[in-house]
Parts: structure tokens; C-alpha cells; sequence
């Protein structure tokens, strides 16, 4: 499988998500008008792009649509992919180009720190570089034992101490033995830490200033690496850390396990710091170098299987404009008589979340709020539902 490929599978999920309800909405308007702006924007605060992100690419997108005088909302695809594209920039690849090179890995526990490494490892020890492991993370238990089975995997040399042991030291002579040992890298594993955890914090500090003193002017990078199912928790973890460790680029694992892809295009609008890697999967070649390109094109990909029912929401839309007869509504399967049965026609007495009645409540006005995201919510439009039979009164 291509690297376009890896990275076009990996967002599926972002793309059938992101895509399914950009095409839904395309499809509800005839025309471009403010009312269209305002649910783009909606939709891609709702895709984990940002409020900041979302609102300058509807910003551009208005200028770009007004200049160019479009005016059919399937004419903006086009454009989109072109403003998201520029606002990703330029690629920039991990500088491996002196030696010894150094990377320090940082981030928060559960955000994929020691399988990177591993990945890492066995990505540039195949490029035939010499490749060594510092096991600097001596807080975790058995985090060294962890991180050993993965660099016997990949085939490299670590160097560690003992649990519990100053982590700067580590660092200091891992440095000395990648400069002695000949090492075209060194890979450096930290702790998992909050940033309102301020000893942790300092100690980053310490190992990141003992990296640049005793490297001798070597290419440093420090990653971030983040999990990209937290969604916009992942760029605030990342605005906090990068007040402490100068972090040169980002690190997006878990990127084929949700739906929260949209991040990336936030990361580099809001901090302008790249992201560098993306996981794709769980197999050690699933990490691979971030396209801009690559990520766009996977993104607007025409031909994805989308999570939305199309077919529902047009059966809706028929039965409303009465291509549908009422009496056959059992043909349709939109229409479920047990669910119909079921549902009282005051969606306050629904047993759901809040959330979920924001979605399928009806506003002040005896409209029905605009489609949200969700794979039931074409059960809520357009759709009166009855209400239950009462049983106690046989007069009906």
C-alpha cells in the first residue's frame, strides 16, 4: 500500500464524517447566502477544526466566492480544498541531516509515545541509518522494559538506568554514547506529563537544555506527540507544552481511530507548528511523513463510503413534498412503525442527553432545528411523530 493510500485509509473516518455532512449541506441549499455560511461554519467547529480555523476559512471562502461570483453551493468544493491547502503550508520533514541527530519525544500518557519511538526506530534503522534509543521516561513503571521490547523489534541499541533514576543523566549519557558509538540518531523517550504538573515541567527544561549544551550544534528536533481522538484538547496540550520545549513539530497517532481528523488543519493554522508524522494504524511502517497534499486529496476524495444515509434523508424530503403517500409510509425505510409508535410526539419526554435534545428539539418557531451530526437524526426531520396510544381511554 502507497503512502497516499495509507494516508487516505487512515482518514476514512474524518473524511466519511466531515465529507457525508459537507455534501448533506451542499445538497439542502440552492443558493449561497449567509444562512449557508453560518451552517459551514457550524459544521466544521463541529469537525474538530476549530472556531478560530473555521471562521477564517469561511472568511476567505467569502471573498473568494464573491470575486469569482459563484453562486451554487456545489461550486465551493473546489475552493475549500484550496484555502485548507494553503493554510497547511509547506511539508517539512524531521531534520535528521547531522549527526548525531536527536529527537526528543514529549507528551501526555496514552498518547502513543513508546510505539512511535519503536516506529521511529524501524523506520530510519531501514533507511540505514545507525539509530539509538534513550530511555529517559524512568517514572512509569516498567516503561524501559516497554521500550526495550520495541527496540529489539526494530533492531536497535538503547540506553537506560535503572527505574526511578534522574532522567537528565539518562539523556547526558545517551548524548555521549550516540557521539561515541558513531550514531546517525538518537531517540529520546521522556516521562507522560501534564502541564500543571510543574516538577515534570522543569524537568523537560533541564533535559532539553542538557541536549543542546552536549550535542554539539547537532539538528535537535522535539516532538509532540499527540492522540488525535482527544480532538481540541490535543491543540491546547499542545499551545502548554510548547511554552516549556520549543516543540518543532507534531507527532498525530490514532489518526485511522477517529473521526477528529480536522486538527491538523487547526494545529497549523492556530500554532503554527507542523505536524511531521501521522499514525495511520497499529503496523510499525503505519507512521508516515505528513503531506499536505496528500492529506487534502485524501480528505475531498471523491467515491468514499459515507456513514450517511442518503437514501433516508431523500425519502424524508419525498414524503414531505408528497411523492410518498402517507398510507405507504411502511413502504419507506425511513419510516419504522414500532420506532413511530414508540416516540411521543414532545421530544422533551425522550430520555436523552442534552446534547441529543439540542439536535432533535423543535425551536420557538414550530420549525425543526437544522440537521446535526449523528446517524439517527434523519428520525427527527421534517418527521411529526405521534404520539403514543392511551390506553386508558377507550373512546380513543
Amino acid at each position: 500500500m502507497g503512502i497516499f493510500s495509507k494516508i487516505a485509509e487512515g482518514l476514512k473516518k474524518t473524511r466519511d464524517s466531515m465529507m457525508g455532512r459537507f455534501e448533506l449541506l451542499v445538497n439542502s441549499f440552492t443558493k449561497i447566502d449567509e444562512e449557508f455560511f453560518g451552517e459551514l461554519e457550524e459544521l466544521l467547529i463541529t469537525c474538530d477544526i476549530g472556531v478560530e480555523t473555521s471562521l477564517d476559512i469561511c472568511s476567505e471562502l467569502r471573498l473568494r466566492v464573491k470575486e469569482k461570483g459563484i453562486s451554487d453551493p456545489s461550486g465551493i468544493k473546489g475552493i475549500l480544498k484550496e484555502i485548507i491547502t494553503g493554510m497547511l503550508g509547506e511539508d517539512k520533514a524531521v531534520d535528521t541531516s547531522s549527526k548525531p541527530a536527536v529527537i526528543l519525544i514529549i507528551g501526555v500518557n496514552g498518547a502513543g509515545k513508546t510505539t512511535t519511538i519503536g516506529k521511529l526506530a524501524a523506520k530510519y534503522r531501514e533507511q540505514g541509518k545507525k539509530v539509538l534509543v534513550a530511555a529517559a521516561d524512568t517514572f512509569r513503571a516498567a516503561a524501559i522494559d516497554q521500550l526495550e521490547v520495541w527496540t529489539q523489534r526494530a533492531g536497535v541499541d538503547i540506553i537506560k538506568h535503572n527505574e526511578g533514576s534522574d532522567p537528565a543523566a539518562v539523556v547526558f549519557d545517551a548524548v555521549q554514547a550516540a557521539k561515541a558509538r558513531g550514531a546517525d540518531l538518537l531517540i529520546c523517550d521522556t516521562a507522560g506529563r501534564l502541564h500543571n504538573k510543574k516538577n515534570l515541567m522543569e524537568e523537560l527544561r533541564k533535559i532539553s537544555r542538557i541536549i543542546k549544551e552536549q550535542s554539539g550544534g547537532s539538528s535537535f528536533e522535539t516532538l509532540l506527540v499527540l492522540d488525535s481522538t482527544t480532538g481540541q484538547n490535543a491543540v491546547n496540550q499542545a499551545k502548554l507544552f510548547n511554552e516549556v520545549a520549543e516543540i518543532t513539530g507534531i507527532i498525530l497517532t490514532k489518526l485511522d481511530g477517529t473521526a477528529k481528523g480536522g486538527i491538523i488543519i487547526s494545529i497549523h493554522k492556530e500554532l503554527g507548528i507542523p505536524v511531521k508524522l501521522v499514525g495511520t494504524g497499529e503496523k510499525t511502517d503505519d507512521l508516515q511523513e505528513f503531506s499536505a497534499r496528500d492529506f487534502v486529496d485524501a480528505l475531498f476524495e471523491t467515491g468514499y463510503s459515507s456513514g450517511y444515509n442518503y437514501e433516508r434523508l431523500n425519502d424524508v424530503q419525498d414524503f414531505n413534498s408528497g411523492i410518498i403517500p402517507e398510507d405507504n409510509i411502511s413502504a419507506s425505510p425511513a419510516y419504522e412503525p414500532e420506532m413511530q409508535a414508540d416516540f411521543p410526539e414532545n421530544t422533551e419526554e425522550i430520555g436523552i442527553c442534552e446534547e441529543d435534545e439540542v439536535i432533535a428539539g423543535r425551536d420557538n418557531s414550530g420549525g425543526n432545528k437544522k440537521e446535526r451530526n449523528g446517524k439517527l437524526n434523519w428520525l427527527f426531520k421534517d418527521i411529526k411523530l405521534s404520539k403514543k396510544p392511551n390506553k386508558n381511554n377507550d373512546n380513543g
